[in-house]
């Protein structure tokens, strides 16, 4: 009698990890779910300027000073801007009313002049090194600034740099408020002791007054605004680490690592830490959010970006003085944009505590 054929094994069951639940539970919130792909659309926008993809000619003065956007171009200030036969003609009439007047600027004539005959030589050559003007554009979509710079790839070119000073600083951050931590609550004593006396020192200071002590010694560039800002956040992640390590370092399964001959750094770090990630992924999201913020006002102060870089504080600087004479659209700009991500991430922060707690069914 032929053997019958046995059943094909059951296919393993998927383990059901914290990080697969929370999966589930963020693509099941609406809100939490559709700021992770705003969030996802500024990251990508971003690699593209990063990478050179988008607003790599930002620095392009493509047209005229203060053009204004281009559904509002009927109705928006115009600027008046001469021309380099304007300047020449307001040169020329000033010569002809010199020459009348006998005198001139120097009150000598011209025989007397010892730069006459130069400047005349000079004023006829200056034609073939005067190159031919660019055309230039009346209106853009999101309009110009004042030097004819066009705002939207200012506006993508500066997401990429407060992205970029706000996600490395937040990493930054992290790593260092994770490891202070994680030493002070692990060990306790008085390596704890001279741990929260650090703490305390920082915490004393008001935050941007720390921030704006730490970057006019520093000067300004983008590295140096990431430093300045991880040095100065770290303290929120070092007190939540302290407390989740003082919290697990007694739990049974550390001391089942300890019964087996695991070592302080293994059990800090292989066991405990990921344990604890989940909270460390909300305050990456929630220290970004601050950060991006930081260097909006660094910026906006002086203290951020050079003078060669652009980022939403560099252009929010340069805002009061369009203002005053009605030119609004690169605040606005900078503004929406800005708004948009900040209430995007903080979004994504709660919906983030919410699907990681381990204690929410």
């Amino acid at each position: 009698m032929p053997h019958s054929a046995s059943p094909p094994p059951a296919a393993p069951h998927p383990h059901n990890s914290l990080t697969r639940i929370g999966w589930r539970r963020l693509r099941r919130d609406r809100v939490g779910f559709a700021a992770l792909c705003i969030v996802g659309a500024y990251l990508l926008l971003a690699l593209a300027a990063w990478s050179g993809l988008l607003a790599s000619h930002w620095q392009d003065e493509v047209a005229h000073p203060y053009a204004p956007p281009t559904l509002f171009a009927g109705t928006a200030p115009h600027h008046l801007e001469l021309s380099a036969a304007d300047i020449d003609a307001a040169d020329r009439r000033a010569t002809s009313a010199a020459a009348q007047d006998g005198s001139g600027a120097t009150g000598l004539s011209a025989d007397e002049d010892p730069l006459a005959a130069d400047l005349a030589a000079a004023e006829q050559q200056s034609a073939q090194y005067r190159g031919a003007e660019q055309a230039r554009a009346d209106s853009l979509p999101l309009g110009a600034d004042q030097r004819g710079r066009d705002v939207l790839q200012k506006l993508l070119q500066g997401s990429a740099t407060s992205l970029q000073v706000g996600i490395a600083g937040a990493l930054l951050a992290l790593a260092i408020g994770t490891v202070l931590g994680a030493l002070s609550g692990y060990f306790g004593g008085l390596l704890d002791d001279a741990l929260m006396w650090g703490y305390s020192v920082f915490t004393s200071v008001p935050d941007m007054l720390l921030l704006l002590a730490f970057a006019a010694v520093s000067g300004r560039g983008i590295g140096t605004v990431v430093l300045v800002m991880a040095f100065t956040s770290w303290t929120g992640t070092f007190r939540l680490m302290r407390a989740e390590f003082i919290k697990h370092k007694g739990r049974d399964y550390v001391r089942a690592a300890d019964a087996i001959g695991a070592g302080h750094g293994r059990r800090m770090f292989h066991h405990i830490l990921p344990n604890v990630g989940h909270l460390l992924l909300v305050q990456f999201s929630m220290l970004t959010v601050a950060l991006i913020k930081y260097e909006a006002i660094l910026s906006f102060l002086g203290f951020g970006v050079g003078v060669t870089q652009v980022s939403w504080g560099a252009m929010l600087a340069e805002a009061p003085a369009e203002l005053l004479q009605g030119y609004w659209w690169q605040m606005l700009a900078v503004t929406l944009c800005m708004s948009l991500l900040v209430t995007a991430f903080s979004l994504l922060a709660d919906s983030l505590r919410d699907a990681l707690d381990p204690k929410v069914k």
